[in-house]
């Protein structure tokens, strides 16, 4: 029987793809052999959760297959101790239950609702483990059984590109929520500014304040006219010169939102449209009085020395923080020297590491 009649790897290696996973593979399979149910099982090694997936009517791995105490095959077959890679029969597998699992009572043919039943469990480098199981009439033999053997490597193909993938999920996820919590964010512009790829939380950058929004045909829209101009002039730019330097944008003060424009260098593989530029937006949700009021819960500060706090931890200067608050130069260093006491900051950089890498970063 030749593994690729009726599209069986084709549908294989597209039920990674599918949801529930492996549907169309799981049918044609059922199909292919004649089997009444057809189960597909994974499970990571380090997890007791199994993964269950079938097609077809009898769901074998749930019925009683002993009277006595109401075993289920599922608990009866200790399904790790399948050689990976080998084609097990339904004696052999019952065979291998009373091997190893001394308090499960003995397994006759005549109590089991199963007629014939033939499994293989492969393995991928990561430790997931996958198991297929086909059950029917006479008709499960050797045939099915070395059409199991045959997807064997196809199967370890299919289960270590999944566990990749899901990996890449998670990083993927992992990393989208620490640049939410950093109030970060990224898009991928083309030449003509257009929006081409995002992270997730874009359309949260987009709410602070409407600094950006996304204009007609997904072009870029920064709220600021010179600011539209520049961005559009620096793109033309990475278009003409792939060298040429990143630039930074503040679009706001308070809230602070800032933008940095740099051209992209990688390969695009992603589809016709070439990104030019990659843009990291970086911000904060809340506002100048909300960061002052948690400088006050977090460092035991007065509101007035939290202000002060708050500039200066914008890299400010104390003079121009002392202008801006309408407070003496002599007045803002004594305050300082309040807000260094309380924070354990020894000077202006400590001070801004300090505040700037506490809790207010993720809150």
């Amino acid at each position: 029987m030749q593994t690729d009649d009726d599209r069986l790897l084709q549908s294989l290696y597209e039920g990674m793809f599918e949801t529930p996973l492996w549907r169309g593979f799981l049918n044609k399979l059922l199909a292919k052999t004649g089997s009444d149910t057809v189960k597909l099982l994974f499970q990571p090694s380090d997890e007791e959760r199994i993964v269950e997936l079938s097609a077809g009517t009898a769901l074998f791995l749930d019925e009683k297959i002993v009277e006595e105490g109401s075993r289920r095959i599922g608990d009866a077959i200790p399904i790790r101790s399948m050689r990976p890679n080998r084609v097990y029969a339904q004696d052999e597998l019952l065979d291998l239950a009373g091997a190893k699992r001394s308090d499960i009572p003995a397994l006759s043919a005549n109590s089991s609702p199963i007629k014939q039943l033939r499994a293989i469990r492969v393995t991928e480098p990561g430790g997931l483990d996958l198991w297929l199981l086909c059950s029917g009439g006479n008709n499960i033999g050797s045939v099915t059984g070395a059409l199991l053997t045959a997807l064997a490597p196809h199967m370890q193909i299919a289960l270590r590109s999944h566990a990749a993938l899901e990996r890449e999920r998670f990083r993927s996820s992992v990393t989208g929520q620490a640049f939410d919590r950093l109030k970060m964010g990224w898009l991928s512009l083309d030449a003509g500014c257009h929006i081409i790829d995002a992270t997730d939380n874009l359309e949260q950058l987009f709410q602070w304040g409407g600094l950006l929004r996304r204009g007609r045909y997904d072009r870029l829209v920064p709220a600021s006219p010179v600011i539209d101009r520049a961005l559009t002039a620096l793109i033309k730019a990475f278009v003409a010169d792939a060298h040429t330097r990143p630039q930074a944008f503040n679009l706001s003060k308070d809230p602070w939102v800032e933008m940095l424009v740099t051209p992209h260098q990688s390969q695009n593989i992603s589809g016709n449209r070439t990104p030019v530029a990659i843009v990291y937006v970086s911000g904060d949700r809340r506002s100048q009085a909300d960061r002052c009021d948690q400088l006050v819960d977090l460092f035991g500060l007065l509101p007035s020395e939290a202000r002060l706090a708050w500039m200066l931890a914008q890299a400010t200067s104390i003079t121009e923080a002392a202008d801006a608050l309408g407070l003496s130069v002599e007045t803002a260093r004594n305050y300082s020297k309040k807000i260094y006491a309380k924070t354990g900051a020894r000077g202006h950089a400590e001070l801004v590491r300090i505040i700037l890498t506490s809790v207010l970063a993720i809150s």
